[in-house]
């Protein structure tokens, strides 16, 4: 059985999916759901809730260990920590609703969500920037 390949509509249809993937992608950017609420839970419990739209740095020291989670530009990360494997300083930047970061050592996690809710501050260490 001979199979034959026309390579130009093959080349066709590979631009069309490429350039539709990136078109969605970019839609999905622009008009994504990002959120204004950043929520840091320790062994379930809430810690803080912070505006994404004022950069922070909030140092999080407890009896599982120590981390730096940093609010700046509208985005979250874990910029340092005390973990043996530091797994949740290479989870990257996060911006939008429901996205979080978790450092399972310290039972932390950092998510971000559209609550309107505004700061409160319990039992929180806030280095100034």
């Amino acid at each position: 059985m001979k199979i034959t390949v026309n390579r130009k509509k093959d080349f066709i249809l590979i631009i069309s999916v490429l350039l539709l993937a990136v078109a969605l992608l970019g839609i999905q950017k622009a008009y994504g759901n990002s959120g204004n609420t950043v929520t840091v839970t320790v062994n379930h419990k809430i810690y803080g809730t912070f505006s994404l739209d004022q950069d922070k740095t909030i140092q999080i020291k407890n009896e599982y260990g120590m981390n730096i989670v940093r609010i700046q530009n509208h985005e979250v990360w874990m910029e340092e920590a005390d973990c043996p494997d530091g797994y949740c300083m290479e989870q990257g930047h996060i911006s939008h609703s429901h996205q979080t970061l978790v450092c399972l050592p310290h039972k932390l996690v950092v998510e971000i969500s559209n609550d309107s809710e505004n700061e409160t501050s319990e039992e929180i260490d806030i280095v100034s920037n």
